[in-house]
């Protein structure tokens, strides 16, 4: 029997990846890295968790034009007290100024230091109490520029926005900036001048419009909103806003609209892209649950950057592609219904956000268009050999929206499950994950994700996590089979890009060709290294495919028939280490066609033909590469030291 050597997938470059990342998704991260670039240093508040936030009432006055950005207004916070206390205690940036905090027409004295507004209650407010208190302040609000109030122009207009994730919400308002409390209910009211050079102001936010009242040369807005909400999903914009509607479920009980706030020289652009949110969102519907805010509204509302955020029913976007419309779609579900309960976590917002955005292109484009995706994704996953999905560093916000980790191996980590588990379980899973009462409209850690899917499936998944979430790098597989009569021998081995899993545990597909069309899919659970597997095929083995549909994340794979025809024997000897020009010779008859290395991250660094069987490994890098030989028998590689 012949033996060819071959290689799935085994030089990934991790240029040609990053150059594959959507750009809308690209811009997406970078914008969000930015977000909260201020507040690096913040770290949870301990002082914060005495009391439950019930309702808000948020009265704002701003101006979009002025210079520099300020706030003023009042914050009116009711909570129930989760201990005796004395004190009640707010996130509140230290450039912020309190004029005044009242409660029933008594002022009440506090201290502001740091980052942290402490009040002193006039008397000691007893466990499940309800109180309220008012705290007026005013300001300028320092922004990185991207958040978290920022003041630009678009066309000459002005134009005033926030986005608070994950630090920025004390940055302008007195809150509590942990991901500990949800508050139960909150009013918007937003007055600015009305108009500007004589175009009306408008302002976008959550919840429902209210009302929109002019007084003098200023108008005020209320929004309300009725879904518990974390501090960082409260958001507003106001600019010169056209506004128009898109209908979900048109012509059922269920129609509800989707407002959209655009600038007025994008109007066109925008009402010819928005409309696709209909279908991403009854899409999502399908797979999952209703839209959670159906009571209310969904929209969008154009601000200054290139990415999105997610604020609850009012998401802001610097564009309408529909991968952003589609990744900022699915956060309603995945972030702001059901939200992190740590930034460690965040995966469980932004790996789900990136996968419902493939899953619209599987369902909207067709399962090429989702194969091409998971493999872009897996290329853009093993550029690098280290990486976990876990959020290791939360005071970094560039580890926080990693797009390599927390966006696309949390979004592949979630597909890896799919495959696992098999869609009837899966989405099942994700179901009962939105439906629990303890954590929808509240907030979830990945053990509770885990507990789900274990709940449907009935499988362990201690080893999964493990390997998959908490550990670092991928695999690397190399799968040799042989075939005896009508059975096949599949014995799997595996490397590990990174010390920190000793073997990625993982159901393996694997693609059977016979000689005359005829394809079997093998699911092979493959648990140890040097696993060998008997398969009864009783047909003449052609080809065998290690995941050529790219379910798994891996790099650096190969498939080698049992025999050894071709093999790096078929070669004449080559020094390792090498340091010197070295001729390639093949024997046996075996005809040299290619030649390529690749450094130690896979990049291509040299290629020719056969016409130059000549590598001057004088002129290339020290350190490890790889040689690729291809031959007219098949390829073959091996692994040199360049000194």
């Amino acid at each position: 029997m012949k033996t060819i050597t071959t290689l799935v997938a085994f030089f990934i470059i991790a240029i040609a990846s990053a150059q594959a990342l959507d750009q809308d998704l690209e811009s997406l991260i970078k914008s969000e890295r930015k977000a909260g670039a201020r507040h690096l240093k913040h770290v949870t508040n301990e002082n914060t968790t005495n009391y439950d936030i019930k309702y808000h009432r948020l009265e704002w006055t701003v101006n979009p034009a002025s210079s520099p950005a300020a706030i003023s207004g009042n914050v009116t916070t009711y909570w129930t007290a989760n201990e005796p206390m004395n004190t009640i205690t707010f996130d509140m940036a230290s450039n912020l100024n309190v004029a005044d905090v009242v409660q029933r027409e008594t002022s009440l004295t506090y201290t502001h230091t740091g980052d942290e507004l402490v009040i002193t209650l006039p008397v000691t407010q007893n466990t499940s109490v309800l109180d309220s208190l008012t705290i007026s302040y005013s300001g300028n609000p320092q922004s990185s520029g991207f958040g978290s109030f920022e003041q630009s122009t678009h066309d000459g207009f002005p134009i005033l926005w926030t986005l608070s994730e994950p630090y920025g919400a004390m940055g302008w308002w007195p809150c509590k900036q942990d991901l500990n409390d949800k508050i139960d209910a909150i009013d918007i009211f937003v007055t600015h001048p009305a108009s500007y050079s004589g175009q009306q102001y408008k302002t976008a936010a959550n919840g429902l419009l209210v009302s929109e009242e002019i007084s003098g040369t200023n108008k005020t807005t209320h929004w309300h909103h009725e879904y518990p909400i974390p501090a960082y999903l409260i958001a507003i914009a106001v600019t010169n806003y056209e506004v128009y509607h898109d209908y979900a479920y048109q012509g059922t009980d269920s129609e509800f609209p989707i407002t959209n706030y655009v600038y007025p020289e994008d109007l066109s652009y925008a009402q010819i892209s928005t409309p696709v949110t209909v279908d991403v969102m009854e899409l999502y519907g399908n797979l999952f649950e209703m839209y959670p805010y159906a009571a209310e509204k969904y929209g969008h509302a154009q601000f200054g950057w290139g990415g999105g955020m997610e604020h609850t029913t009012m998401t802001f976007l610097g564009g309408f592609s529909r991968g952003l419309i589609a990744h900022e779609l699915a956060h309603q579900w995945f972030g702001d219904k059901v939200t992190c309960g740590s930034w460690e976590d965040i995966w469980l917002n932004e790996g789900f956000a990136t996968y419902l955005e493939a899953l619209s292109r599987e369902h909207l484009d067709g399962d090429e268009a989702f194969k091409t995706w998971r493999n872009d994704a897996n290329s853009y996953i093993t550029s690098s050999p280290d990486g976990s999905v876990f959020c290791t560093d939360t005071t970094s916000v560039g580890r926080i929206f990693n797009g390599r980790l927390s966006y696309r191996k949390g979004a592949m980590v979630l597909h890896m499950l799919r495959y696992k588990l098999g869609d009837t379980d899966f989405f099942q899973s994700i179901k009962n994950y939105l439906a629990d009462p303890e954590l929808a409209f509240g907030y979830a850690v990945t053990d509770n994700l885990q507990e789900h899917l274990e709940a449907q499936s009935g499988l362990d998944l201690d080893e999964y996590f493990a390997d998959w979430f908490i550990g670092e790098g991928y695999p690397s597989y190399q799968i040799h089979w042989n075939q005896v009569g009508s059975t096949l021998e599949v014995k799997i081995n595996q490397s590990q890009s990174h010390t920190s899993v000793s073997y990625y545990e993982m159901p393996v597909p694997i693609k059977v060709t016979g000689t005359g069309g005829e394809t079997v899919w093998l699911r092979l659970e493959n648990t140890f290294d040097g696993q060998l597997f008997t398969e009864n095929i009783d047909f003449t083995i052609n080809q065998v495919q290690f995941d050529p549909d790219h379910q798994l994340i891996s790099n650096y794979n190969s498939v080698t028939i049992g025999n050894t025809e071709i093999s790096i024997a078929a070669v004449q000897p080559i020094p390792n280490p090498v340091h010197q020009p070295v001729t390639i010779t093949t024997v046996n008859g075996i005809k040299l066609q290619k030649l390529a290395l690749f450094n130690a991250l896979g990049q291509k660094i040299l290629e020719q033909d056969a016409t130059q069987p000549i590598i001057d490994f004088a002129k290339i890098n020290k350190g490890i590469v790889i040689l690729q030989i291809l031959t007219d028998k098949g390829a073959v590689y091996k692994t040199l030291i360049v000194e």
